[in-house]
């Protein structure tokens, strides 16, 4: 699969998220999450089914394809390794959430293997999260 721009996985990581939240991803719901008009989520929307990563029923629901749920949980699972991540180093959660949002589209798989193996060996050893 071709590297998706930062925009559509957000939009793609948002529809998992919505999912696991409410069951189902709406446009209406994807584009107040993101803070964008209807507009531009539908035209995210159409890239993604383009791309083989989501159906969308004519004003209905939208869902993840298979190969779109396999993008969107690794996309999500960077972005929760990293708040751990940066919990671990004493940043707030709101911080924690944000700065992860933006540095998750572009480390390099070394780079989130180090952070990965990090969060794994201070867990082990008992150091918890910055609530």
């Amino acid at each position: 699969m071709e590297k998706l721009s930062q925009s559509l996985e957000d939009y793609l990581e948002k529809v998992l998220m919505l999912h696991q939240s409410k069951g189902n991803a709406r446009l209406k719901n994807i584009a107040s999450e993101l803070g964008v008009k209807a507009p531009s989520a539908a035209r995210a929307m159409r890239e993604l089914k383009e791309l083989g990563l989501v159906e969308q029923e004519p004003y209905g629901l939208i869902t993840l394809t298979p190969k779109g749920l396999t993008a969107a949980k690794s996309i999500l699972g960077r972005h929760t390794l990293l708040r751990r991540f940066l919990s671990l180093l004493g940043v707030s959660e709101a911080n924690a959430d944000a700065d992860a949002c933006l540095i998750e589209h572009v480390l390099s798989k070394e780079s989130l293997g180090c952070i990965e193996n990090f969060v794994k060996s201070h867990v082990e050893n008992g150091k918890s999260e910055k609530s």
